[in-house]
């Protein structure tokens, strides 16, 4: 499904075509100049010694902001750990994901808040947790409730990459999903490749036709084309807000980068392939419209770019000086109320930290 060619020529759909404002158009732009301009300023803090990694999204910010905005408040997002698009669009801050980068916590926002679960690292784990969440918002009546306001009623959504699909999690999670009726959006980023894996390693055919095989409707969108995702991925969630069950929705990408910034793709991919998707950039395909179409002239186009400017020039600050957390931090929030082994592990380690003078305290034991 595609509402956008690569030469940023509009077309229509007989299924999801949609009407989207100019002013709604120039809000996406912004979001993924925005987001790729702090995506590529992680890579270089990681490069610079500043993170121990970094996942970039380089390439997959249509996918992600589509999905992301077609997410409502009360809706819940279940990322893996490349998500940082969908971050953007549920008003996480990027500089709240440095600290799972930095070593520093496991995430620093609120997913009551924010409507979007912590990091997942475990591959495939947050699908799994995304129905479990999902099958809850149907029990309590929160799905498809023709006596309140439908606009009030409630969806997931989770996010992974196509070599997730071979993980038992993503599969136990659409099994579950399926014979519950729940009502959760799988989001498959399948970018080509699964670290050095491409996805005929994954998979003998496309991947949204797994679905099939579930019990629930799968479509592929063109990943790289922010109306259509945003348009799938608004029809998904209402089939499953309205009690009409899981959703796949594979949105047909390509990672422009590395894996992360521990990986090198240049070994197990062929430079032919990255040149040829480059071509089909979401960003420029966008900006090519906008400019066509008269939406947006290119003072729009410089006014984003100096703010991109400027958020990577507070996020690259904010990193230099985020603080060390004390070491107590690693005992606290583990649960809601204070667990008496937990508080003894914490006060014996504290004693044990005591007795060196480079743990924050002089040979005397005073904190410095």
């Amino acid at each position: 499904m595609q509402l956008l060619t690569p030469e940023g020529q509009r077309v229509s759909h007989p299924d999801f075509d949609i009407e989207i404002s100019g002013q709604q158009l120039r809000e996406m732009y912004r979001d993924m100049v925005l987001i790729r301009r702090a995506d590529r300023e992680g890579n270089s803090l990681q490069r610079q010694g500043q993170l121990g990694i970094w996942v970039p999204l380089l390439g997959q910010e249509a996918a992600q902001i589509g999905a992301g905005r077609a997410l409502r408040p009360q809706d819940m997002a279940f990322p893996s750990y490349r998500e940082h698009g969908v971050a953007w669009c549920r008003g996480i801050d990027p500089t709240e994901l440095l600290g799972i980068f930095r070593g520093t916590d496991h995430g620093s926002w609120d997913p009551n808040r924010t409507g979007m679960g912590l990091y997942t690292i475990v591959i495939g784990n947050q699908c799994v947790n995304a129905t479990g969440y999902a099958m809850g918002q149907k029990f309590e009546g929160m799905v498809g409730n023709s006596d309140r306001d439908p606009n009030a009623n409630e969806a997931t959504m989770t996010f992974f990459g196509d070599g997730a699909t071979s993980q038992g999690d993503v599969h136990e999670g659409m099994v579950w999903a399926s014979v519950y009726d729940a009502p959760v959006v799988f989001f498959c980023q399948n970018n080509q490749w699964a670290i050095s894996e491409p996805t005929e390693r994954q998979t003998r055919v496309p991947l949204y036709e797994r679905a099939r095989g579930y019990g629930f409707p799968g479509i592929r969108v063109d990943g790289n084309d922010v109306l259509a995702s945003l348009a799938v991925s608004k029809w998904a969630l209402d089939e499953a807000r309205s009690g009409n069950g899981p959703v796949l929705i594979e949105a047909f990408t390509y990672r422009m980068d590395a894996h992360t910034t521990s990986d090198d793709a240049t070994r197990y991919r062929m430079d032919d392939d990255l040149q040829a998707w480059k071509l089909k950039d979401p960003i420029e395909r966008l900006r090519v419209y906008l400019l066509r179409e008269q939406i947006a002239d290119q003072g729009f186009i410089d006014e984003v770019q100096n703010e991109a400017e400027e958020l990577a020039t507070r996020f690259r600050e904010f990193c230099l000086n985020m603080p060390d957390p004390p070491p107590e931090r690693m005992f606290s929030a583990v649960y809601a109320d204070e667990s008496p082994v937990v508080a003894a592990q914490r006060d014996e380690y504290l004693d044990y930290l005591s007795g060196f003078a480079d743990a924050g305290h002089d040979t005397e034991g005073s904190v410095r």
